[in-house]
């Protein structure tokens, strides 16, 4: 089974997240929505995404940080022990933050997006829980569809 990246709004989304993968027998991956930096900030974001992993120790679970277009995010994000970033920037600025993570153990996420609109990886389609109801119920049929 292949990891789809899973975009998630606070802890209810993530814990949902992560019990189904644990259930499953599948890592995921959890990703904060585009620009989340601005509003949620790295250690609310890192903490939830502990807290969700606290009860299901077993599931791999990578966690990704939207830092939409500021360096100064992306390297606070850094510096707070995220390992996997997202931003919207190109050119020296972004060939430098890439560095400074890859120097701190982490990365640069690439960007696409997928028909739908939504923020993805190399092209690749996210789950975004925003507005979902039932997010395990959203996530199980994410994660059991096939492609």
């Amino acid at each position: 089974m292949k990891n789809k990246p899973i975009i998630v709004h606070g802890l209810k989304d993530a814990k949902a997240a992560v019990a189904v993968a644990s259930d499953l027998g599948v890592p995921v991956t959890l990703r904060s929505a585009p620009g989340a930096a601005r509003y949620l900030g790295a250690t609310v974001f890192r903490d939830m995404i502990q807290e969700a992993q606290r009860l299901h120790p077993g599931v791999a679970v990578t966690a990704v940080f939207d830092c939409g277009d500021d360096p100064g995010l992306a390297l606070g994000a850094l510096r707070h022990g995220l390992k996997v970033i997202r931003v919207s920037l190109s050119g020296e600025v972004r060939e430098r933050i890439a560095g400074i993570a890859a120097q701190s153990g982490g990365r640069l996420e690439e960007e696409g997006q997928d028909n739908g609109g939504a923020a993805c990886a190399a092209g690749e389609p996210a789950l975004d829980l925003l507005d979902t109801n039932d997010p395990e119920a959203a996530v199980w049929s994410w994660l059991t569809e096939p492609g």
